[in-house]
């Protein structure tokens, strides 16, 4: 008897915590899905993957089209929390022209930490570096290294130029 009692009790515990799993999931709701019908060759227009699709199996939404919009995004323009394109934005961002949080792009990145030819970020690594923290051929900010330098501690006149010739102003120059 005291073994049914504590399978009962078990039991009992089991569907409220069922119960409060299930009204999380209602409270984040269901996912979205929309989809162009037309597109380029396979590739749709557009598409829009947020959120859970238990029917699929998936749990987050992954967009693949021209322009995508999801929780993972692939397309010639990417926006998402992983973004990946010609054109990314999001949380990570990879391809040509991004910006994120963490952001790499092959010509121009802008972001927390960013990556790329052209980088401009609390943190910038490229050829062409500006950020609070910058490493690059030409670097610009509180703490920088590269070749030419504009920093709190040096201040290389090629540097100085280069960024003045783009419209960034170096005080005291």
């Amino acid at each position: 008897m005291e073994e049914r009692d504590s399978v009962e009790r078990r039991l009992r515990q089991l569907e409220r915590e069922v119960a409060v799993l299930r009204g999380q999931d209602e409270a984040r709701g269901p996912g979205l899905r929309k989809r162009a019908a037309w597109g380029i060759g396979d590739l749709p227009f557009y598409e829009i993957a947020i959120g859970p699709d238990p029917a699929h199996g998936e749990w987050r939404g992954h967009a693949k089209a021209v322009i995508a919009v999801g929780d993972m995004a692939t397309g010639v323009v990417a926006i998402g929390g992983l973004a990946r394109g010609l054109i990314a934005i999001g949380g990570l961002a990879a391809g040509v022209v991004t910006v994120g949080g963490l952001s790499v792009g092959v010509l121009c990145a802008v972001g927390g930490l960013a990556i790329g030819s052209a980088a401009l970020g609390g943190g910038a690594i490229g050829g062409v570096a500006v950020g609070g923290a910058a490493a690059g051929y030409y670097a610009c900010g509180a703490a920088a290294a590269g070749r030419y330098v504009v920093d709190v501690e040096r201040r290389d006149p090629p540097a100085v130029e280069f960024f003045e010739r783009y419209g960034l102003t170096i005080p005291g120059s």
